[in-house]
């Protein structure tokens, strides 16, 4: 092999593709794929080869970032716990997570439930209360292994390895949160090994990952990794089940209870200065009625959308804002459609005396 490196160098300099390789295999006698497999460590993409990134990696390949010098400094000391939330009420399962996550023992987790209730939040603040560092991964269907694990970047000439989410958690013992999981390909298949707490080996820079200690792995999703039959959550795909049996434990994750959700909005008026004042807690104890209602008119099969914690939230955020609660529930009731719309609105108006149902208002 170093003969046709050197034959390499001499007749195309550091950086060739396949018809150099070709040419050169033909010189030795030796077949293009023969020739390519010896030289793979120096391949950089499909057809191109680069006889310097072997020297660059055993440089770089430790970095998490473009620029090694200055990312291992960032990397030592940027800290990825995150912030406690004052809003934020414990309910449902959020003790179990902490428990697990408290315990160090590597076990991951799916947690399932409606959209808005609390399930990435919920794992969020029990790290910011156990003083955790979380890295949090949105998943989509393009994700892949490169975007997972890492890949190869180009800075500034230089052909730089950079990690991935998952090797930083790994290498750093941080919580891994696979945010809505259910929307992933195939691709996400790359972590099995990573979910078996094995760790996972780099082929591309010839490392071996093993997860530092407290690593561990929360997925969430709208499904429990089954499609959605109703339609209500469109892009979800029906996980491969050997991927799912990987995960140990499956919490479902329902909406806070009326007393709890209470608590949770007047926190979040709180933080925005909305004075608790009869007028305003009024307002927070009919958003909750209202919103209990519907979601058992959902569960019984009579309505077709249903009203989550985060949009209550929404209406409160909006209602600091305007100033109008008939103006913050409209403008937060325009996703829905008109026959929604106009039934979610007509139930408030029945709930809240004081309520103006205008829905011609404007401004």
């Amino acid at each position: 092999m170093e003969n046709a490196i050197q034959i390499l160098k001499e007749k195309y300099g550091t950086e060739f593709g396949a018809d150099a390789v070709r040419s050169v295999a033909s010189e030795m006698n030796t077949t293009y794929a023969t020739l390519s497999k010896k030289i793979s460590q120096y391949k950089v993409s499909r057809g191109k080869w680069n006889l310097t990134v072997q020297e660059k990696l055993e440089e770089t390949f430790n970095a998490p970032s473009a620029a090694p010098s200055v990312a291992v400094t960032e990397r030592e000391t940027q800290d990825l716990t995150p912030q406690k939330d004052d809003t934020f009420v414990p309910f449902g399962n959020f003790n179990d997570i902490k428990k697990i996550i408290k315990s160090g023992i590597f076990y991951p987790c799916f947690i399932t439930g409606l959209s808005g209730n609390g399930k990435t939040f919920g794992v969020e603040q029990a790290c910011a209360q156990l003083g955790r560092e979380l890295i949090r991964v949105n998943i989509t269907i393009e994700t892949d292994e490169d975007d997972l694990i890492g890949g190869f970047r180009l800075i500034d000439g230089n052909t730089v390895w950079h990690n991935g989410p998952v090797i930083e958690a790994l290498e750093r013992g941080a919580i891994l949160l696979l945010d809505e999981i259910d929307l992933a390909s195939n691709k996400i298949l790359c972590l099995q090994s990573i979910l078996e707490g094995k760790g996972v080996f780099l082929k591309k820079i010839g490392k071996w990952v093993k997860p530092a200690a407290g690593f561990n792995i929360f997925a969430t999703a709208n499904t429990k990794g089954k499609g959605s039959d109703d339609g209500r959550f469109i892009g979800t795909n029906v996980l491969n089940e050997a991927f799912l049996e990987r995960f140990p434990v499956t919490f479902e994750q329902d909406y806070p209870t009326i007393s709890i959700e209470k608590k949770i909005l007047t926190n979040v008026a709180e933080s925005l200065s909305i004075p608790m004042v009869s007028e305003h807690t009024n307002f927070i104890t009919h958003l909750c009625t209202w919103s209990e209602i519907i979601r058992k008119t959902f569960n019984d099969g009579g309505i077709d959308e249903v009203i989550s914690t985060r949009r209550l939230v929404h209406i409160l955020r909006a209602y600091s804002i305007f100033g109008k609660k008939e103006k913050a529930i409209k403008v937060c009731l325009n996703r829905f459609d008109d026959e929604t719309k106009t039934t979610f609105s007509e139930l408030y108006d029945k709930i809240d005396a004081e309520f103006v149902n205008d829905n011609n208002e404007e401004g």
